[in-house]
């Protein structure tokens, strides 16, 4: 009976490798990377994939031999390109469930609905002049009128645009904000390169060479000043340049190279206010993304003790283009459901993380052959729709639309519920998601949560020994050490009531000189007693 247990379970784990590993090498078979995820040591494991890649949508699926068609209403002119030119910014509208796209190169903006089908285009406001390599599109209705704006970062005609939407065609001027004229302004130039726009329509917008952080202008147009600069990046070079201007002279002080931040990439803004910024800089680990308030502080700093890491946490030597890649986040974008996802340039992979900047998942790359689908040259922006992701790829001319998997879906769900704070009803979900993964670490974190949640202290203990997670494990251990106080507390009272009433007796025996322990701890008494 003994030995058909144990081949009745040996056949069972073989077959459960063999479907793990045939479950495994489907899901990296659809696709030209392989996912994974880093662990609490920082090194990268393996992970099954929470996206595949769904479809590639060019100029031509989305219908732009539409603007050169007379007889369409869309018509712009008779050589407008069917194709994506330098496309540097996507923007999406929940409301409208619209895509926006600054197609650069062909100085216009895109309106797309949400199968990414032409439905509008624009080469200019009411103003009469043209687009001239447009960076950044923004688009937002008004609280305060209902209108429906768009804000385009205008880069060669040195503005930004503010705009009401008027029609599929026409966008009626608003506003232009321009180089402020003010010393606060030390940059000669004003290119624009990113722009949004808060509640209040204040206006932030990237600019190209001003390293302060965004430049903000209030609805009205006044120049407000700086918001949110990135810090220097604090290096060996930094510190010992920083010493060596305490000896210097003037002459070899005005020499040196000044050290001051690097500018923003790109941004985006969440529902309740928040701007989250990403610095593209190589290496930049300082600042590399920013969670800032309205008041421009960084909610996500690594100085106040917590630990921020965005991005791939090593450099990657591809052996095949003899080339070190290293992170350059170029874009971020915050999903309806409260996700990030940060875009690297660098390789092609977008992070995803929760809202407590916890990584979720890797996908995506660079560093296969261009021509594959799914793989990228110069991506540009990052958006999310209905669980999907799509990633602007600027130089192949077309939009990448990677949707869920199964494992995905369920790891979203039981994020969901775990940054609700609904660890029981995340429970079974992240029992699933551990059957398709047994080494993700965040269901680790979520089945520790709901054991902690219902008071099984010794299972927490375990799962967060297993994620890591020292400040979770303290937490159990305490609740676990005080249930153990609570139900040993009689006994516990009863044993140091006896030893107190045991060296009471043995104390008044000692005074009568009865000696009742023997060895070295009763010579210990006897020393005493005798005031040696």
């Amino acid at each position: 009976m003994r030995i058909k247990n144990s081949f009745k379970k040996i056949l069972c784990a073989g077959l459960a490798a063999v479907a793990a590993m045939s479950m495994t090498l489907n899901a990296y078979a659809a696709e030209p990377y392989k996912s994974y995820i880093y662990d609490f040591w920082g090194d990268p494991i393996p992970s099954q994939n929470a996206y595949r890649i769904d479809k590639t949508v060019t100029g031509f699926d989305m219908g732009l031999d539409r603007l050169s068609d007379p007889a369409d209403p869309l018509f712009i002119g008779e050589k407008a390109s069917a194709r994506l030119a330098n496309s540097k910014d996507m923007f999406f509208d929940p409301e409208l469930k619209q895509f926006w796209v600054a197609d650069t190169d062909n100085n216009r903006i895109l309106r797309l609905d949400e199968k990414l089908k032409l439905v509008g285009a624009y080469t200019g406001a009411s103003d009469g002049k043209n687009f001239k390599a447009p960076s950044g599109v923004y688009v937002k209705r008004s609280v305060l009128d209902g209108k429906l704006y768009i804000y385009i970062a205008d880069y060669e005609n040195s503005r930004i645009v503010k705009a009401s939407v008027e029609s599929n065609t026409e966008l009626e001027l608003v506003k232009e904000y321009t180089r402020p004229e003010t010393d606060l302004y030390t940059v000669e130039t004003f290119n624009p390169s990113k722009v949004v726009a808060d509640k209040a329509e204040n206006v932030y917008a990237v600019c190209t060479s001003v390293n302060q952080g965004a430049v903000q202008f209030t609805k009205s147009g006044k120049f407000q000043g700086y918001f949110g600069a990135n810090r220097v990046e604090v290096t060996a070079a930094v510190i010992a340049q920083k010493l060596w201007r305490k000896f210097a002279s003037n002459e070899q002080i005005s020499g040196m190279t000044r050290n001051v931040p690097v500018e923003y990439a790109n941004f985006d803004i969440d529902d309740g206010g928040f701007i989250y910024t990403v610095t593209e800089a190589a290496n930049a680990t300082t600042d590399a993304v920013k969670k800032l308030n309205p008041a421009g502080y960084n909610i996500w700093n690594n100085s106040t003790g917590d630990t921020y890491i965005f991005g791939d946490m090593a450099s990657e030597y591809d052996a095949t283009a003899n080339q070190t890649y290293s992170t350059r986040l170029t874009d971020i974008c915050i999903s309806d459901n409260g996700l990030i996802n940060v875009l690297d340039f660098s390789t092609g992979r977008v992070f995803q993380y929760d809202r407590n900047a916890e990584l979720l998942c890797i996908f995506g790359t660079k560093n296969s052959t261009n021509d594959q689908r799914g793989s990228f040259s110069n991506p540009n922006a990052v958006e999310a729709y209905n669980n999907n992701i799509y990633v602007l790829d600027g130089s192949k001319n077309d939009i990448t639309i990677y949707s869920e998997t199964t494992f995905g879906s369920l790891m979203h769900e039981a994020i969901e519920l775990y940054d609700q704070g609904r660890y029981s009803e995340a429970k079974p979900i992240w029992e699933n998601v551990l059957a398709r993964d047994g080494g993700y670490p965040m269901a680790y974190m979520g089945l520790g949560k709901a054991a902690l949640n219902e008071g099984e202290y010794q299972k927490a203990l375990d799962y967060f020994e297993t994620a890591y997670a020292q400040k979770s494990y303290d937490r159990a251990f305490k609740y676990a050490r005080n249930e153990f106080i609570e139900e040993n507390f009689n006994i516990i009272v009863t044993v140091l009531v006896v030893l107190i009433v045991w060296l009471i007796v043995l104390s008044k025996l000692h005074k009568r000189k009865i000696y009742i322990v023997k060895g070295k701890l009763g010579k210990l008494f006897k020393k005493q007693k005798e005031g040696r």
